[in-house]
């Protein structure tokens, strides 16, 4: 009897202490998802979204004219602590107007191993070394214009200090494998035979390769670091469609051109590297102030050749980001957080008859002759979007048929400041850009080796032109904030417009 009465109290007792440890371990270990509900309402005019208003979102753009929009988000980050971890991300918006779209934002999956990252699905990531993806113009190869590519990336997202020399060196980098869908490109290639004609209803599938890799000089406790790296991307697939059997690469020895960028020419195909390459070899320098951190940076671009010889030397993207350390988040009267200074120079392309000799000719920045829609993706610029899509300029400028892309010889100065001012956030940008067309609507013409295609007619007509954009946000209570952004479009190259966005946003886990 005596046991059969203690037992059930030690029973109890085990069971207290059992949920008690239970319920601790499902709270530490249940996964900390956030989300996030915002709807918008929005106001454009002369039926046209104003620039900063439409680029570098991600694809998550609002119809013209009078609109609503509805986003959902829901996502997991990383906990620092962990070694090993798992995270996920999804956005979705819907728009209401004229008409009506869904577009899925992203929808990813990711891992943590160590210094290693494992994610798949589309993702919001850019590609290049800037000194802010919010405030920059964009980087030359990925900007963050277009919705992500639907990709398998495995990376070393931050930089790895190598436990040698005292942590001098640190690198990161990422190695992409990505899917286009199906693309719109050139139903035959011949050096002999005239194209006039694509691939439409029976489209094959096209796929996106990346790589970068990034070193940075300095240890822990230095003030100055320096940076440098590359990056390299490339739309590729379809060459037995393209070319038939006058192809012979089995799809292993192709990837392996694709990947080394090395060049391919046989019988019946002209000797190039594979699919549309491009990328940037990018250089930083950083110093920390203490009250200020300033970081100057150059992107110089690469295309179909000219750099190797640096016939293109003189095109890039320069600039300067200054951040205040002492900056704290809403308070009162005006505090700046980050400003940003950068000049975006595309013009010389080295296309004059001046420059340096390449066979590759002029670079044509994002367009291809291959790929009917160059450098994008579900009809938006991938890259840096000073760079013009037809369906983007005003009408009743030079063109040339065959591009994508009619403005890609840019000179653009472009400011960005954050900041807080009376308990609201606030971000703007301003550009002012001067728009040359491409060589192929100039009086030089576009080139290929020693041929030239000199313009009499059908010239593109040098114009300049200005964006604004603003955008405040401040927080209420119980995970409410309210916010607005405003932009403005005046000049030559784009249809002046005016927009005006107000949102209303709830978080939640």
């Amino acid at each position: 009897m005596g046991i059969y009465r203690i037992q059930p109290v030690k029973h109890a007792l085990f069971s207290t202490v059992f949920i008690l440890m239970f319920s601790g371990q499902v709270r530490a270990q249940r996964p900390d998802i956030k989300y996030e509900v915002e709807a918008q309402v929005i106001g454009t005019t002369n039926d046209v979204v104003p620039f900063w208003m439409r680029s570098n979102q991600f694809g998550s753009i609002p119809l013209s004219g009078a609109s609503a929009g509805f986003i959902g988000r829901a996502y997991k980050e990383y906990q620092n602590s962990k070694k090993i971890d798992w995270g996920f991300g999804f956005e979705g918006r819907a728009n209401a107007g004229k008409g009506s779209n869904l577009q899925l934002i992203t929808a990813y999956a990711k891992v943590k191993l160590g210094v290693f990252q494992f994610k798949a699905g589309r993702t919001k990531d850019v590609m290049g070394l800037n000194g802010d993806t919010l405030l920059s113009s964009g980087n030359f190869s990925v900007s963050g214009n277009a919705a992500g590519v639907p990709k398998l990336d495995i990376s070393i997202p931050e930089y790895y200090r190598i436990p040698v020399f005292n942590g001098l060196f640190s690198f990161k980098g990422n190695f992409v494998h990505g899917w286009l869908g199906r693309t719109q490109i050139l139903d035959s290639i011949s050096p002999t035979s005239k194209i006039t004609y694509y691939i439409n209803d029976t489209r094959p599938k096209s796929y996106f390769h990346q790589k970068s890799l990034y070193i940075r000089l300095g240890k822990a406790d230095w003030r100055l670091k320096l940076y440098g790296g590359f990056n390299h991307q490339v739309f590729w697939g379809n060459e037995q469609a393209a070319y038939g059997s006058n192809f012979k690469l089995s799809p292993a020895e192709t990837f392996f051109h694709v990947v080394t960028g090395k060049g391919y020419g046989t019988k019946g195909v002209p000797t190039s590297k594979i699919g549309n390459q491009l990328g940037s070899i990018d250089f930083g320098a950083e110093y920390d102030f203490d009250a200020v951190k300033v970081m100057l940076y150059r992107q110089t671009f690469y295309d179909v050749g000219a750099l190797s010889k640096l016939g293109n030397i003189a095109d890039g993207l320069n600039g300067i980001s200054v951040e205040n350390r002492k900056y704290k988040d809403q308070t009162n009267g005006f505090a700046w957080k980050k400003i940003l200074l950068e000049l975006f120079y595309s013009k010389d392309q080295a296309g004059y008859p001046w420059s340096t000799f390449t066979k590759s000719g002029d670079e044509d920045y994002y367009n291809n002759f291959y790929y009917v829609n160059g450098w994008s993706y579900n009809s938006l610029g991938l890259g840096n979007p000073f760079i013009t899509p037809r369906h983007d300029a005003r009408s009743g400028q030079a063109i040339k048929k065959a591009d994508y892309f009619i403005n890609n010889r840019v000179i653009a100065l472009h400011t960005g400041l954050t900041g807080s001012f009376n308990n609201w956030n606030f971000m703007t940008k301003l550009s002012y850009s001067w728009n040359y067309g491409t060589f192929g609507t100039s009086i030089y013409g576009s080139s290929t080796g020693h041929i030239r295609n000199p313009q009499t007619t059908n010239i593109f007509q040098p114009v300049e032109q200005f964006s604004f954009y603003l955008e405040g946000t401040k927080p209420l209570k119980n995970g409410y904030s309210a916010g607005f952004s405003t932009a403005i479009d005046q000049g030559k190259l784009l249809n002046n417009s005016l927009g005006l966005m107000l949102k209303l946003k709830k978080q939640f886990q």
